[in-house]
């Protein structure tokens, strides 16, 4: 772990300059109230004894302030993200003494987005081996020679299923995020190893790759369905379970789909409205199939579908969930 945690006191003190003003954006754009830090303010050059315990107890409070979906939420969205912000954060979290949840699901974001910004554009299926992995991950944790954990072949089972499934509603029913949840929590503090980083954070790499590419299809399948049904003279469906109206418009339900793939276009975006989708897809299928069973009438198939339409219960991550953002 020497590459991620400082070595000296002047690499700490450098680390909490660094995120002095990461936190202070943070704390603006979530309107968290906090007085500022007049040490990390002033460049002191080689500061006091006291200087880096004020400094530390700043940082520390605010970090306990911020939440996960929060920090989460300005990485993704800040047009000022490097990988040297990142890095910066990720090593001031590995190096802290006693570590808790909110730490480990910071290092779990951290960790994702590192390697996704460093992998090669090629890498997009199961085939990425821990290996090939922890060389990506190389500049950030350091040379050594990975053993496969036994714990690593559930998390391998999991990779399976995740490309198996063919929609996002089987993606989420298979509640693959929670059970990978479990695996990390599971861990304690080896989750902080370096074998552990570089496992999880291809497992949250590839998991987000199919989870994009599923909501991409999801869409597709989407507006496949109502063209369909527009050209067979439907002009409404019946959207109710997808919170829209029981005679939604086709033409509106095809701009919002199309706005909705402008901003997929973002791959770590945070808040979309994941369930929508999923119950919208249900909804396009349902006035696909009704109106075929009624032998194409579009008046009756329309009439129909409030009554066949399918209900499911699904584990949708909401935007503020600890594990939303490996997605």
């Amino acid at each position: 772990m020497s590459k991620l945690a400082p070595k000296d006191a002047a690499g700490v003190w450098t680390n909490l300059r660094a995120i002095y003003p990461i936190f202070s954006s943070v704390a603006r754009e979530c309107a968290i109230e906090v007085p500022p830090c007049p040490e990390l303010e002033e460049d002191l050059g080689i500061p006091s004894a006291e200087a880096m315990a004020a400094a530390q107890q700043w940082v520390g409070q605010m970090d306990q302030r911020i939440g996960v979906h929060q920090l989460r939420h300005y990485l993704q969205t800040s047009t000022h993200l490097s990988n040297e912000v990142l890095n910066t954060l990720l090593s001031y979290y590995v190096s802290k003494g006693q570590k808790n949840d909110q730490d480990r699901d910071k290092v779990d974001f951290l960790m994702v987005q590192i390697f996704s910004d460093l992998a090669p554009a090629n890498i997009v299926g199961p085939g990425l081996s821990l290996g090939e992995a922890s060389g990506v991950l190389e500049s950030v944790i350091g040379s050594s020679d990975l053993v496969l954990p036994e714990w690593s072949a559930e998390l391998e089972k999991l990779l399976e299923a995740t490309f198996r499934a063919k929609s996002l509603k089987e993606l989420f029913t298979l509640r693959i995020i929670e059970q990978g949840r479990q695996i990390k929590i599971a861990r304690g503090n080896e989750f902080f190893e370096s074998g552990s980083l570089a496992a999880f954070a291809r497992f949250g790499f590839l998991v987000r790759r199919a989870f994009f590419r599923l909501m991409h299809q999801d869409l597709n399948v989407i507006l496949d369905g109502l063209r369909e049904l527009e050209s067979a003279g439907v002009t409404t469906i019946d959207c109710r379970k997808a919170q829209f109206a029981a005679d939604e418009p086709i033409a509106r339900l095809r701009m919002i789909c199309q706005s909705w793939k402008v901003m997929f276009q973002a791959e770590y975006s945070s808040g979309q409205p994941l369930c929508i989708l999923v119950d919208l897809r249900t909804a396009v299928e349902t006035a696909l199939a009704t109106h075929a069973r009624l032998g194409g009438t579009p008046r009756k198939a329309k009439a129909a579908a409030a009554s066949s339409q399918q209900e499911f219960e699904i584990a949708v991550p909401e935007p503020g969930d600890a594990d939303a953002t490996e997605l």
